[in-house]
Formats: C-alpha cells, structure tokens, sequence
C-alpha cells in the first residue's frame, strides 16, 4: 500500500500496523474515528502533512540493515546500544504496555487463554528491562568506558567486570525465554482475523520489540562483553 494523503487512517493502520505508532504519537484516532483521510485529519488539526506522511511511510517501510559492528571501540559500541536500544526501549515498553492493558480489557473474555498470561508475561518481563537497562547505564557501561579511555575504575580489580558480564548474560537468557512464551502465547504474533487495530498493532509491536530485543542482545553478548572482558584481562596483566 502506498500512503498518500487521500488514505484514510483505518486504512493506514491496518495494512500497516507499524504505524500505529505515529497515529498514537500525534494522538489521532485510527480505531473508531479512523475513517476520514489523512489530508483532512491534518487539516483538523493543523498538522504537518508532508512531515507526517514522511514518519508514516518510514514506518511502514523495513527496518535498514544493522550496521556491522565488530571492531568498533567499545565506547561507540556503548553509545549505540543506548541510543538505539536503551533510550526507544524506555518509551516503546509503556507504550505496548497501555495497548496490551486496553486489548485485555476489551477482548480478554474472549481469548482468556492467551491474552491473560501475555499480560502477565510481558509486565514482568518490563519490569526486568527496565532495572537491567539501569543497572547497565549507571554501573557496567561507565566501567566498560573508563577500561577503554584509561579513566578511573570504581572498582581497583579490572577482572570485577566478570561478575556484573555474567549477570547482565543471565538475564539476557531470562529475557530471551520471556520472548520465546510471548511468540508462543501469540501463535507467532498472528492476531485473529476479527483484530481491531489496536490488537493488530499490539501483535505488530510486540514482533519489532522481539527483533529489536535479538539484535541488543546479540550486540551486548558477543561483540560489546567479550571485548570489554579482553580490555579487563589486558589491564590486570599490566
């Protein structure tokens, strides 16, 4: 579907769900009030409509390759896994949250089987992002820096980054297994075929938070760590 202005918002939303997202950012209705056209939504309410039609078009377009990251400095590395991951992640866990919290209220007594433990397994797994992004923002990944740059360690013993590594891996695994009982629960993100939108775009940002959550890790667990580690082992063999 090509998005111009004369598409009207229900019509946006449904063939591309990623663009609930927007809709919610600039508080338009695209369930309910969602059939009146883009153009005249903007008119409205007095809306940029080429830049809307830009952010619309960028979400219901696939995601650019992941840059290659092996051999970057682990400072850029840090940088990037805030900036792309920790910061979008902060904002995108409340916002699928509410539109979990607004499906469950609406059609749990319908589908008590799968949107009940959804509910339940997706809170408790934003509560752990939320307190693992914090405890690497504000203890390992200053560590991880100050190695790199030759600042001062909090810690005199380099080889102290062993611990908090194996602790941020093993919640990783625990993250990973919470994903894999959400594609579970959710038969692969497939909404049933009388979804309204919201529901579809809950299925369509749990599937991007899924994929965004492979990629952070991947990047933590087998480029930002082991090289940290080989920082941490060269400095105590100083």
């Amino acid at each position: 579907m090509m998005i111009t202005p004369d598409c009207t918002i229900a019509a946006i939303a449904t063939d591309a769900p990623a663009t609930i997202r927007i809709f919610q950012e600039h508080e338009i209705d695209f369930c309910c009030g969602g059939k009146v056209p883009l153009k005249e939504v903007c008119a409205t309410r007095g809306l940029d409509l080429d830049a809307l039609l830009v952010d619309l078009r960028a979400a219901a377009s696939p995601a650019a390759a992941e840059p290659a990251w092996e051999g970057a400095s682990v400072t850029a590395l840090v940088q990037h896994i805030q900036a792309r991951y920790h910061e979008p992640l902060r904002k995108e866990l409340p916002r699928l949250d509410a539109m979990l919290d607004k499906v469950v209220s609406r059609h749990g007594t319908h589908l008590p089987e799968v949107l009940v433990p959804l509910q339940q397994t997706f809170k408790q797994l934003q509560l752990e992002l939320l307190a693992h992004m914090v405890k690497e923002d504000r203890v390992l990944f200053p560590f991880i820096v100050a190695l790199e740059n030759g600042g001062p360690l909090p810690v005199a013993d380099p080889s102290w980054i062993e611990s908090p590594i194996s602790a941020m891996e093993a919640d990783h695994q625990d993250a990973g297994a919470a994903l894999a009982r959400i594609r579970e629960t959710t038969s692969g993100f497939a909404p049933p075929d009388w979804a309204c939108p919201t529901f579809r775009g809950l299925y369509d940002g749990l599937a991007k938070f899924e994929a965004d959550m492979h990629l952070h890790v991947h990047i933590e667990n087998n480029i930002l760590f082991p090289q940290a580690a080989r920082l941490a082992r060269s400095q105590k063999s100083m």
